[in-house]
């Protein structure tokens, strides 16, 4: 994307195929592009094709993969949800992972930053959207998602693939990895439905949420869509922002003590969600990680009728392709891009900014709904991990993989010693 932004300008336009094979693309690597397609509150611009369509066939449809005119309602009815209120019901128990991951951790011990991280989202979604403790159990439930989002990904960027009534190795894994995901998550909801004071947060304000307009409530078959959603979108995001920060830290030990010495001035007591507010530098040194390393660092919406996009016309039935990491990461528009400079998110520095020239979480209506969510999970981890240990990173590259989201693509080894 970086080469493409750097050779064609704003917007690109890339053929990779007969049409009949493959749609016209067309990249767009500017704030101006960003905002006209994300921007959109018509539907001229929706996810009919792509990853959206092919995990929608695989997992089912939610509120990441459901085309315009379903996805309205869906929003209405789960946004109250996800505020940033809502979200301190079930963001706590990141506090209780994080601790009890770093407690595993030996004084002077190498560990991979990346499977730890792993271990800590896992087990702190676990027990807010399942109500579980997944112990020793995390693999199992993270190997299907990991196969499951693989095969989607793989599927939507081949142009050549065998038709959908075929059943390869791959097929069978990929389903076989969505059911039994999409099987815990109804037996969960069946649980909690027969028990409502089963300790499953997320679970029961799913099931309390309704539509603002109609009153309409959440079939079973859709709050299980939606948990499982939230498990394949929210633990990788959050595990690889935790991750990528650690080791930025790790590599920065004068950014890594200023948040040491926030977070210790609060004193030795568990953190909790009213404590963020005064994690302003630990914010910071998020918001500077998912900068360099965004969740989504690519995306894509088909335009369903002839629209501008930086002042360029596209025309309907082109696939727009959207440059969120060319964007965060052009020399254009951030001094030194590169380097990691938490303090680019000051207030003083913040003011003034293009909000389109950073969008880790997307932007428009189709923002991701869980950012709240997620800020938190990772503020209060990232906290939760800098006061107990010292971290110094072993590796002077963060190696990167786009399976579905951006992950961390080897091992991140990290020596810790307790502070």
């Amino acid at each position: 994307m970086d080469k493409l932004r750097d050779a064609g300008g704003p917007v690109t336009r890339v053929k990779l195929g007969p049409r009949w094979l493959i749609p016209p693309i067309v990249v767009a690597t500017s704030p101006q592009g960003l905002r006209d397609v994300l921007g959109v509150r018509d539907g001229s611009f929706d996810k009919t094709s792509g990853v959206p369509l092919e995990l929608r066939r695989l997992i089912g449809p939610n509120l990441f993969d459901l085309p315009y005119e379903e996805w309205l309602p869906r929003r209405r009815t789960l946004q109250p949800v996800f505020t940033k209120d809502s979200v301190r019901q079930f963001g706590g128990h990141m506090v209780e992972a994080a601790e009890s991951v770093c407690a595993t951790w030996d004084d002077g011990s190498t560990v991979d930053l990346d499977a730890q991280c792993r271990m800590v989202t896992l087990r702190a979604l676990g027990r807010s959207v399942l109500g579980l403790d997944l112990g020793e159990r995390a693999e199992a439930i993270a190997e299907p998602l990991r196969v499951a989002t693989s095969y989607a990904v793989r599927r939507a960027i081949s142009p050549l693939r065998a038709p959908r009534w075929i059943a390869t190795r791959s097929s069978r894994e990929a389903y076989a990895a969505a059911t039994t995901i999409r099987d815990l998550a109804a037996e969960i909801l069946k649980a909690c439905r027969a028990d409502p004071s089963r300790d499953a947060p997320l679970v029961h304000a799913l099931i309390a949420a309704r539509d603002p307009e109609t009153g309409q409530s959440l079939s079973d078959d859709e709050i299980r869509d939606e948990l499982v959603i939230f498990l394949f979108a929210g633990q990788d995001t959050t595990a690889t922002t935790l991750t990528y920060a650690l080791w930025a830290l790790g590599r920065h030990r004068e950014l890594q003590e200023r948040v040491a010495a926030e977070v210790g001035a609060l004193g030795d007591r568990a953190l909790t969600p009213d404590d963020v507010e005064r994690l302003g530098y630990t914010v910071q040194v998020l918001r500077e990680a998912l900068r360099l390393c965004p969740p989504a660092p690519t995306g894509s919406r088909m335009a369903t009728r002839d629209v501008e996009v930086d002042g360029f016309r596209v025309e309907a039935g082109t696939m727009v392709a959207l440059g969120r990491m060319a964007v965060q990461r052009d020399p254009r528009l951030w001094v030194d891009p590169l380097r990691f400079d938490p303090d680019r998110f000051s207030s003083q520095l913040s003011e003034g900014r293009d909000r389109w020239q950073y969008v880790p979480f997307g932007g428009g209506p189709r923002s991701c709904i869980g950012d709240h969510f997620a800020m938190l999970e990772a503020t209060l981890a990232l906290a939760s991990i800098v006061r107990r240990m010292d971290v110094s990173s072993l590796d002077d590259d963060f190696p990167l993989a786009v399976p579905f989201t951006m992950v961390a693509g080897g091992p991140i080894w990290a020596q810790v010693k307790q502070r």
